[in-house]
């Protein structure tokens, strides 16, 4: 049984406030050479990615990258440090559908193989860093890792409250 689509105006409301959380949390990133590691947002990425499918993941890991480089607590490394991690667990939770925790795992998967595959040939010469995927696939993974664990402890939590409740989730 597939579950019922959420009405866009309840996508987009998530979105923002997911957005938001990861704004409000960025002070807890760990500067590692020129990036800024924040497995909040890969949490994020695992909750939207599952909530609300791979485009409004993305959507809310480029508000709150955007959102990070304007206020100066991310660099142009989390775009690409985010971003595809929340699309690929976007795309898994549509193949696992009934196994949303196996979705949350393939984030990292988005993150180290493109993420910093795009980290280190586009941004870091783009910024002239001295960054190559031998140190940021590393850094991703550990950051992407302990994020991975966070949102499936988070959705876990949330369908405990749902089931709890009797709701179904709309």
């Amino acid at each position: 049984m597939s579950k019922p689509e959420m009405p866009p105006l309840r996508k987009l409301v998530l979105t923002a406030l997911l957005s938001a959380a990861g704004v409000l949390l960025s002070g807890l990133s760990i500067p590692l050479g020129p990036t800024r590691c924040f497995p909040f947002q890969h949490a994020i990425n695992v909750i939207a990615g599952v909530l609300l499918g791979p485009w409004w993941a993305a959507g809310a890991a480029f508000t709150t990258s955007a959102l990070r480089l304007t206020l100066g607590t991310g660099t142009l490394f989390a775009f690409p440090g985010s971003i595809p991690g929340a699309l690929v667990v976007g795309l898994a939770s549509r193949i696992f559908r009934e196994r949303p925790l196996w979705a949350a795992t393939a984030e990292p998967l988005g993150t180290v193989l493109v993420g910093a595959s795009l980290s280190a040939v586009v941004i870091a010469p783009f910024t002239n860093a001295k960054a190559t995927f031998a140190m940021l696939g590393p850094a991703f993974l550990v950051s992407s890792i302990a994020g991975v664990i966070l949102g499936s402890l988070v959705l876990i939590t949330l369908s405990r409250a749902v089931r709890g409740a009797g709701h179904t989730p709309s």
